[in-house]
């Protein structure tokens, strides 16, 4: 269903502005922009309780994630076993404190705060009461949301038990299956929650909302933006406000979240981070990712040659996963970023859905470049036999993520409403 300008109250949408009315939906209905088909609002029956439902169960498999091993392995009688919290201490003993860091981040802390915001928030609205500071917490929530990488940690896991099935015994431990469940309850839990239902709780701030508004038809242009009509979008909850209702505040006055008509110096910010990424690309792909020390000599691996690896032990779907997410991945990301960002600056009116898509792509897909660095993560900390053999993480492991980093910081920061700037009339 897409929005049309005919009843309901004013919205706009997060990627065009384009101000439109929001008709009531059928259950498990969703509402699309009628310019850009981004999506703006999906109907979620029996939110609360689902929600909260997955996100408890999400907690109880979290805490079994990281209490047991996630894998063994077998030498000569030796059992090496890991939990993802000793191998993020490995990382750090080892000198590689920004790939540790990185790891614990994305695969133990935002998670982690995306489960406790998420059931604070929800336990009080089950028990029909507004949460406390509920500003602070929807927004470190908010936060949280696309730092939290499990889907890719449970990849990265499949793709270093295969390695390691060459080299001894493997032994499956209990945390491997509550990972893969625990993937499973975040994803249902973040689908389930319906953040209006905070907001629409007694006592709740409106801000200045679409109730005294004018009517699309007394607007000049044929589509209306929100930034043109003197209003503004808060990205967070959705608040629509007048740009003059405080001339002081800085802050959405429901979530507290930054204002603005448009990112400010989206251009350039998203410049600055994608040509850090474009120079240390070349590093990462260029220096070795892993070092192997064995009775037999050291080797050292970069990334490609870790696909030829798979490649030539006839895992070639692997093969194909690990090239297509570590290395076309960024690369492509990149390339798309850069596209974006040029003709944005050209102001060029051509192709406007397609760019969108793009842009929705980039931010899809990012995350998973991050395969490599857990597959080292594993690696490094269940390889270590001394004498016989171990594997320590190489320097192009730092430069791989932050090649990873730089990019999603490079999406975040582009603004994909200036793609619509230049077109004036609604081609939807």
């Amino acid at each position: 269903m897409t929005a049309r300008a005919t009843a309901g109250r004013l919205i706009a949408c997060h990627e065009c502005d384009l101000l439109q009315r929001e008709p009531a939906l059928p259950p498990d209905g969703v509402l699309r922009c009628c310019r850009c088909r981004a999506e703006l609002y999906r109907a979620h029956p029996d939110s609360i309780d689902r929600a909260l439902a997955f996100t408890l169960a999400a907690g109880v498999m979290f805490a079994i994630s990281n209490v047991y091993p996630i894998v063994g392995l077998e030498v000569n009688g030796d059992l090496v076993e890991t939990t993802l919290l000793r191998a993020v201490r490995i990382l750090y003993d080892d000198g590689m404190w920004p790939i540790a860091g990185l790891v614990f981040a994305t695969t133990f802390l935002m998670p982690l705060l995306q489960m406790a915001t998420t059931t604070y928030l929800l336990v009080r609205l089950w028990l029909h009461r507004r949460p406390y500071r509920a500003d602070l917490v929807f927004r470190l929530m908010h936060l949280a949301q696309p730092w939290g990488m499990t889907e890719v940690l449970i990849l990265g896991m499949l793709v270093a038990l295969f390695k390691l099935a060459k080299i001894a015994s493997v032994v499956p431990g209990v945390a491997l299956w509550s990972f893969g469940a625990l993937m499973l309850l975040l994803a249902a839990a973040s689908a389930a929650f319906d953040s209006r239902a905070l907001w629409q709780r007694p006592g709740g701030q409106r801000g200045a909302a679409a109730d005294r508004l004018p009517e699309v038809a007394a607007w000049p242009t044929p589509a209306p933006t929100a930034m043109h009509c003197g209003l503004l979008s808060c990205h967070g909850c959705g608040l629509l406000m007048h740009s003059r209702t405080d001339p002081h505040a800085t802050g959405c006055p429901r979530c507290g979240a930054r204002l603005h008509a448009r990112k400010p110096d989206s251009i350039a910010r998203t410049w600055a981070f994608l040509i850090a990424a474009m120079v240390l690309y070349i590093p990462a792909n260029v220096l070795p990712v892993m070092n192997t020390s064995s009775v037999f000599g050291s080797q050292k691996d970069t990334i490609l040659s870790g696909v030829v690896y798979l490649w030539t032990s006839g895992a070639w779907p692997l093969a194909i996963v690990v090239f297509i997410a570590s290395i076309a991945v960024p690369m492509l990301k990149i390339m798309a970023i850069m596209y974006l960002v040029i003709s944005t600056q050209r102001r060029s009116n051509a192709l406007l859905r397609e760019r969108i898509r793009i842009y929705r792509l980039v931010e899809l897909v990012g995350r998973w470049s991050m395969l490599d660095i857990y597959v080292i993560t594993i690696l490094v900390a269940l390889v270590q036999f001394n004498a016989l053999a171990t594997i320590q993480a190489g320097p192009a492991a730092i430069a791989f993520g932050a090649v990873v980093v730089l990019t999603m910081f490079a999406a975040m920061s582009f603004d994909p409403r200036l793609i619509w700037d230049a077109a004036q009339v609604c081609d939807g």
